[in-house]
């Protein structure tokens, strides 16, 4: 009777509070399963048929290659659970199924797959692809990072900073880089490897005799992105500056589109309206290091999902084709309303000018590019060396350092 009345007694001291260990329940004839980590969290319920799905023996689950292996043309969606048994030293959930099955599910792992909104929102915006953080010009300074070159090439934390910093804000600047050719290949190689286009896989801007590129010329270079007229285009373009000119221009300029694109669509609803929806046919005709080319890619300025949140922003006002696949009434209220497109970007520009050893790094299916006009001669020129990454390839590297980043948390 005596440990009774301690146990009774104890329950009522706050450092001998016994905590209860988790548990779970069969809800909803089966179809459901709702698990409670301990006293003193929230209930977690997950679908009964999501959970099958997810069986991790080796028999539906290939672990090496992180790949299903159940024969779909004979998986039950009405799976029903018939039992549960919950493992509290193992922190493991058993489930048996209505198919005879039965699967064991680590405590932890469902915790980081629950349904719950702020988790699948955490997820979302964080590991899947950070949330971007749209900017005006004049904010330019504030929001654009700049970072080490070789503590980048040589620190996982630095590198982590710099590609979180390209996802949720589109640029970064890293300064201090060698002035040799091949910066921007080491560059991409720490990252995963370089995009390669029809001007090959390093490009070189500077002025040239009988330039196929409008981009290769001394002229000012007008607001655009990056071959708009590919399907699928290069993501960030790196530009490492190796030669400045010391001529008052080859400022570059940069522009938030995803900030132009808030503006209309709050201040002007139908221009926006418009361009999310007409699509352009941009175009690139010409030949590099010997081959003809003809590239054309129909799309909308504006691209959004489902969501109704950006996608990529496609804009060159000199690389539209001279065909417009559109009905004849929509094409006065298109030029009207990517006028106003184009204002918006130029006003809101920042200029400012890259030095020798500077890498500018920038998202080009979000942020506008261009360059003011300067003088060319043989004592002062500019040249700057180029390439492009893929956002695949990026958020791959960023989520594996941010896993690495948490294991080495834990331990």
């Amino acid at each position: 009777m005596w440990i009774k009345r301690l146990g009774r007694a104890l329950a009522h001291v706050p450092e001998f509070t016994f905590r209860r260990q988790f548990s779970g329940r069969i809800v909803n004839g089966g179809s459901c399963i709702e698990v409670l980590p301990d006293s003193g969290s929230s209930t977690l319920t997950f679908p009964g048929v999501w959970l099958r799905d997810n069986c991790r023996c080796s028999t539906c689950f290939h672990d090496s290659s992180q790949s299903r292996r159940l024969d779909w043309d004979k998986f039950d969606t009405n799976i029903q659970a018939l039992a549960l048994h919950t493992d509290e030293s193992k922190q493991q959930l058993q489930i048996t199924w209505s198919d005879k099955h039965k699967s064991n599910y680590d405590l932890k792992w469902l915790k980081q797959r629950s349904f719950n909104a702020s988790n699948r929102r955490s997820y979302l915006d964080d590991f899947y692809r950070p949330r971007t953080r749209h900017w005006a010009g004049e904010e330019f300074q504030q929001i654009a990072a700049k970072y080490n070159y070789e503590q980048v090439m040589q620190e996982d934390a630095v590198l982590q900073q710099w590609l979180q910093s390209l996802a949720v804000y589109g640029v970064a600047l890293l300064r201090g880089a060698p002035l040799d050719e091949g910066v921007v290949r080491r560059l991409a190689e720490r990252v995963g490897f370089i995009r390669r286009t029809t001007y090959g896989e390093e490009f070189i801007v500077q002025a040239k005799p009988g330039a196929q590129n409008f981009a290769y010329l001394s002229e000012p270079l007008p607001l655009h992105t990056d071959l708009p007229y590919y399907e699928y285009k290069p993501s960030v373009n790196i530009l490492h500056c190796v030669v400045q000119t010391e001529s008052k221009g080859g400022s570059n300029l940069l522009v938030d589109a995803f900030h132009i694109a808030d503006r209309l669509r709050s201040e002007y609803p139908e221009d926006f309206e418009r361009l999310q929806r007409i699509q352009v046919d941009w175009n690139d005709i010409g030949s590099e290091d010997g081959r003809e080319f003809h590239n054309i890619w129909r799309a909308p300025v504006i691209c959004v999902d489902a969501e109704g949140q950006y996608t990529r922003i496609n804009h060159s006002v000199p690389q539209r084709d001279s065909h417009f696949t559109v009905p004849i009434e929509q094409v006065q209220p298109w030029y009207e309303s990517y006028a106003r497109f184009v204002r918006l970007a130029r006003s809101d520009a920042h200029a400012f000018k890259t030095q020798p050893g500077d890498v500018l790094t920038f998202n080009n299916i979000r942020l506008l590019h261009g360059r003011t006009g300067y003088d060319d001669t043989e004592q002062n020129s500019r040249y700057i060396v180029g390439a492009y990454l893929d956002w695949d390839i990026i958020y791959s590297r960023l989520r594996v350092l941010k896993k690495k980043k948490a294991e080495q948390i834990t331990k």
